[in-house]
């Protein structure tokens, strides 16, 4: 196999691998591939045509595939993987659950143990709206503006996922508020430092999202919400910036401690169809 690595240019986030059959991955090319995660955020696999099967046995040679906690979004033949698309299956059932991500978010970040690697093979491109939106918040931490950082440092933020709830059929005839009130239930409020130590590389990243950061601790709630939109808005300026247009055999694996991600939205019914996993490294999510 002539692998080929594909560094990214100073100030970037992506390693590119190309002449990788992921189904002939060995240990050692495995090793490389979480190498590369910890240094450049990003690694992108050229050129896959995996199955199923064989996609999530590649997850697995990474690290540890998680099986995501809603049902819905469950494939129903591998639950390890996560489907998001507007494609039925085979038989014209739904499958999984379409428009998700569609906000700056890192995945699971309202758990006790959020997710480190997240890896997506594309199955059905849009003509338009194919990519995923990266800002790399170790960066941004770096950036802030020392009255930012000074205000952030040895703070909490409080996260909760109630707020991307999506309905089910199984919602019909219940009340918003008792609808919340049971996600809630299912994963209550969590709180994380507002800025996290990675387990391997010892820097810091800044760590609020627009999709699930809803406080700062030990403030207020007014300077608290003046807290988070001052650095939400800083993070999410157009020079932080950078985004994945997806090629046909593309698989996208990223750190998901380091980096906030925004699905690109595809027009009004045109077909897309994604098979996302959830990776863990059996690393501390941060340390302190």
């Amino acid at each position: 196999m002539n692998m080929k690595t594909t560094l990214p240019p100073s100030g970037r986030i992506g390693a590119e691998l190309s002449g990788l059959d992921a189904r002939h991955m060995t240990p050692r090319d495995a090793e490389h591939v979480r190498e590369l995660l910890y240094r450049h955020k990003l690694v992108i696999f050229r050129k896959q045509d995996l199955s199923k099967a064989e996609y999530v046995e590649l997850a697995r040679k990474i690290g540890r595939p998680q099986i995501y906690f809603q049902k819905n979004y469950q494939h129903p033949e591998h639950p390890e993987i996560f489907v998001s698309g507007n494609v039925p299956d085979e038989k014209g059932r739904k499958l999984g659950v379409a428009g998700t991500g569609r906000y700056w978010h890192t995945d699971y970040q309202f758990f006790e143990e959020p997710l480190p690697f997240v890896m997506v093979y594309p199955q059905v491109l849009p003509t338009t709206g194919r990519g995923t939106s990266f800002i790399d918040m170790e960066d941004v931490y770096a950036r802030l503006p020392s009255e930012l950082r000074d205000a952030v440092e040895g703070r909490n933020a409080l996260q909760e996922g109630k707020w991307r709830y999506k309905v089910t059929p199984e919602d019909i005839d219940k009340a918003i508020v008792d609808i919340l009130a049971e996600v809630e239930k299912l994963v209550p409020p969590m709180w994380h430092p507002a800025v996290i130590t990675h387990p391997v590389t010892k820097t810091k990243s800044l760590y609020v999202s627009r999709g699930f950061t809803t406080r700062i601790g030990e403030l207020s709630k007014e300077p608290s919400d003046e807290l988070l939109a001052k650095l939400l808005s800083f993070a999410e300026r157009d020079e932080h910036v950078q985004t994945h247009t997806y090629e046909p055999g593309d698989i996208l694996l990223w750190e998901n401690r380091r980096m906030v991600h925004m699905a690109s939205a595809s027009p009004k019914g045109e077909a897309s169809l994604s098979f996302r996993i959830g990776i863990y490294d059996d690393l501390p999510f941060y340390v302190k």
